[in-house]
């Protein structure tokens, strides 16, 4: 006889509970302010597969624009190149600044880090990044963990936008300017250069800046050498100091 009271419990148990008790919930749900009817839900766009979405970029910037549309035909037809995939591709630009002469015990002063925080954060768009000393170096006065230079990387539409800046707004504001260097390549056909000071961006108020610093520019090519990449660069705009002066040096 006990056995059948525990299967009859069991069997109770298992059995589905009144609905009544869901319809009080839903009305108690609708007198708080909340919708007891089912929510319909949104209709799943199909798409046939293999068809991609109907998606094309339409604006560039002015520079990257000029090399796809007037440049490239230019290299393929100089360099007798075939294939679209050969062409030179500018992959990144790194801004970099040393702040090493500038240590005081091995520390900087927040004053000089803020300024070329600001200053970065102005002409590129980026926070820049703390580089570390990796080793002390004794003849250099240098030890390891100290700060010795602030680094940027640009890549994509920042990296144009900047470089279209450099060349036409930059380059052009430097004391006795003839021209940047035409040899300062490396084998790979990256390109490197340097600024004095960073008063020659105009977007900088020199009379909020508390010192004056430089930066060293290095512009990284793809599938490059130092011939392709120095055509590249001329077609962008890039003053090379012109043959006659470099004749005369």
């Amino acid at each position: 006889m006990a056995n059948d009271g525990t299967e009859r419990t069991m069997v109770a148990s298992n059995e589905p509970k009144d609905k009544s008790s869901k319809s009080s919930k839903g009305a108690s749900k609708g007198a708080k302010g909340v919708s007891s009817e089912p929510v319909e839900k949104a209709e799943k766009v199909k798409r046939e597969p293999g068809v991609k979405p109907d998606w094309k970029r339409t604006s560039y910037p002015r520079l990257q624009k000029q090399f796809q549309e007037q440049i490239a035909p230019k290299l393929m037809q100089e360099f007798g190149l075939k294939n679209p995939h050969e062409l030179p591709r500018m992959t990144k630009i790194v801004v970099n600044a040393g702040v090493g002469k500038f240590l005081e015990n091995q520390k900087l002063k927040p004053e000089l880090r803020e300024t070329v925080l600001s200053t970065f954060s102005i002409i590129t768009g980026q926070r820049a990044v703390m580089i570390l000393a990796k080793k002390s170096v004794a003849n250099f006065k240098v030890r390891e963990g100290a700060p010795s230079a602030f680094m940027v990387t640009l890549r994509r539409d920042k990296m144009w936008h900047f470089l279209d800046r450099l060349i036409h707004l930059a380059t052009p504001r430097i004391k006795d300017f003839r021209g940047v260097k035409d040899r300062a390549f490396d084998k790979a056909g990256n390109y490197s250069m340097g600024l004095t000071e960073q008063a020659v961006w105009p977007e900088i108020n020199m009379a909020n800046v508390t010192f004056t610093h430089g930066m060293h520019i290095t512009i990284c090519f793809e599938h490059s050498n130092p011939k392709v990449s120095r055509f590249v660069l001329g077609e962008l705009g890039m003053p090379f100091v012109r043959p006659e002066e470099n004749r005369r040096k």
